[in-house]
């Protein structure tokens, strides 16, 4: 199986703070990939190393085997990355924004339409497609950048907390979605602080704590490596991260959210 993404000994340095340190993982091809980790861990950096946006103080970064930072251009026509709060034209429609990321990528029109037409669809946004974007909530606004992600059929999706502002009706649909699309040979590579959506969904999972990778595997090979046969996600992250912070972001994760999978 041909290796999506590979971190050789990434790390980031902040002055003297290590932000990332010397991270390695190697993600296979059609996995859902569940990133974890307490605020401040390094989540988001690594991903922005991952995408080109950030450079690594040290190490490699590979999409498809190409190196991110060598070969910029060529990585990133692989790759698709919405943040957890995505900065749109806002002076655009839906429907033109992904017109926009379809012309980036040279997508036929043909083609980008068809797509284009089944995402909306699938999000409930094809009665406001002609709409401004300036005129979208939060969710509307993350569910148009998601349909611009996948309008040029990534091999990796990196997503950075997917689930902020969604329904709970969006929210199932999105799940479904990178479930159905990981099957047919999509890498997806999730940031979230919902364990129960890692859990739920995630074929393996990786901790992150101060910098680290401090855990990786799939469910049982985690539970495994904290002894215990029928332990949660929640249960064997805070074993491995800890403290009273970590206890309180669980529990504040763990109550209803309007984007929470079920």
């Amino acid at each position: 199986m041909m290796l999506a993404v590979k971190l050789s000994d990434l790390s980031k340095r902040y002055g003297r703070n290590d932000a990332v340190r010397g991270v390695s993982l190697e993600i296979e091809q059609g996995e859902l990939f569940g990133f974890l980790g307490p605020n401040g861990a390094g989540k988001t950096t690594t991903i922005k190393m991952l995408t080109g946006l950030l450079e690594p103080s040290a190490g490699i970064a590979e999409i498809n085997g190409i190196n991110i930072w060598t070969s910029p251009i060529e990585a990133k026509k692989h790759l698709a990355y919405v943040p957890d709060h995505p900065n749109i034209y806002p002076k655009l429609t839906g429907w033109e924004y992904i017109q926009f990321v379809a012309s980036v990528f040279g997508i036929p029109t043909k083609t980008y339409e068809k797509k284009a037409t089944e995402l909306l669809e699938t999000f409930s946004l094809t009665e406001r497609a002609d709409e401004l974007i300036e005129s979208y909530s939060h969710g509307m606004k993350q569910k148009i950048a998601i349909c611009g992600a996948l309008i040029h059929e990534p091999d990796v999706l990196f997503l950075d907390e997917p689930t902020v502002g969604l329904d709970p009706k969006s929210a199932r649909a999105l799940k479904n979605l990178l479930r159905k699309l990981c099957d047919e040979g999509m890498t997806a590579f999730v940031s979230t602080h919902i364990l129960e959506i890692a859990e739920e969904m995630c074929d393996r999972v990786s901790i992150i704590a101060d910098g680290e990778i401090v855990a990786l595997g799939t469910m049982d090979e985690l539970r495994q490596l904290e002894g215990t046969s029928e332990g949660s996600l929640e249960d064997i992250f805070l074993e491995l991260t800890g403290g009273e912070a970590e206890q309180a972001l669980i529990e504040e994760m763990g109550k209803p959210e309007s984007g929470e999978l079920k």
